[in-house]
């Protein structure tokens, strides 16, 4: 298979690295440093097991048009960084070419075939301009959920923290030959790969821990296993979450699990600075309007008061601000 991965950061660069060591043509888009590293040494992976393997890819570019049709391509990308490569993404499809976009948050699709009162509706904190939903051909895309937790550790090294499953599923909920075959593909790999009749529930599981640890942990520079473990972060986070819940039982989504039992799952993942905590510390833009900014405009469409996420977002925006506009990464240092 022709496997392209947009993105090859913490969990594209995973991703792409075990489809390579499984046999496939794996193209790999990255930039700077990263790139260069990869060109030259090819990509490492170190395993959660603490295991070392290095990957060699078909292509590593920062050209897509470069690159060919694919049979498969994976958008590893913020929702944030998709509208500038939309026409590239285009180029690498042929009429068969599945498209995953692995993105934390509600996604530009969610309500695209999705049969409810909000049908069609675009999320705007997500795409702004509608153009995701437009360019995309939705017949292409693959709902994923990204579980893994990853870090790159160095120009070309991917540490795989824990973590293997990426579930997946139509976006009507149906179970189809192409379905089966992307989960196998997956499989292969060494992911776990279920696959879903109703994907969007399973965002919305993965979500609810996003939207509070990820923003507690860039204010707070806090791990998910302090916060966990310091009751007035825990509280706050099962507050975010109950606001959150309402939203999404507002609109047909039924959590499988308790909100103690997704505090704990975080807790168990142990010392990880999560995604929106290590933007902050390398002076990249947090990913806060798909995480927290579409909870909220969903909550406004279906009249849900929510303070606490509110709170948040307007303090994490705030943040987002000092970095971007000044130039900043904001670390906590350790005490001389």
């Amino acid at each position: 298979m022709r496997i392209c991965v947009i993105g090859a950061g913490a969990i594209g660069g995973f991703v792409g690295a075990r489809f390579a060591f499984a046999g496939h043509e794996v193209s790999l888009v990255a930039r700077g440093a990263h790139l260069r590293a990869i060109r030259e040494r090819g990509l490492t992976l170190i395993e959660a097991d603490g295991r070392e393997h290095v990957a060699k890819v078909a292509h590593a570019t920062d050209d897509i048009s470069t690159l060919g049709q694919q049979d498969v391509v994976i958008v590893a990308l913020k929702a944030h960084q998709m509208e500038p490569v939309l026409s590239q993404i285009k180029q690498l499809c042929h009429a068969e070419t599945l498209v995953i976009p692995m993105q934390n948050g509600i996604p530009f699709w969610y309500f695209l075939k999705h049969g409810g009162p909000l049908e069609g509706t675009i999320v705007r904190s997500v795409d702004p301009q509608g153009l995701l939903a437009a360019e995309f051909d939705i017949d292409q895309l693959i709902g994923c959920v990204v579980y893994p937790a990853a870090l790159i550790t160095a120009p070309g090294v991917i540490r795989c923290v824990e973590g293997e499953r990426f579930p997946l599923g139509e976006l009507d909920g149906q179970v189809t030959p192409r379905i089966t075959r992307l989960a196998a593909l997956f499989e292969e790999a060494g992911f776990k790969s279920p696959i879903l009749d109703n994907i969007r529930a399973e965002i919305w599981l993965k979500l609810w821990g996003n939207l509070s640890f990820n923003p507690l942990s860039a204010l707070t520079h806090k791990t998910l296993a302090q916060i966990c473990r310091f009751e007035p972060t825990r509280e706050l986070a099962r507050k975010l979450m109950e606001e959150a819940q309402q939203v999404a039982e507002s609109i047909g989504i039924t959590f499988r699990v308790s909100i103690e039992k997704r505090i704990a799952g975080a807790e168990k993942v142990g010392e990880h600075k999560t995604s929106m905590l290590q933007d902050v510390e390398t002076g990249r833009e947090p990913e806060i309007d798909a995480l927290v900014g579409s909870v909220l405009e969903i909550a406004r469409l279906q009249n849900i008061p929510t303070p606490h996420l509110d709170t948040v977002y307007v303090l994490v925006k705030s943040l987002s601000q000092t970095i971007t506009k000044g130039g900043k990464r904001i670390q906590a240092l350790a005490a001389a």
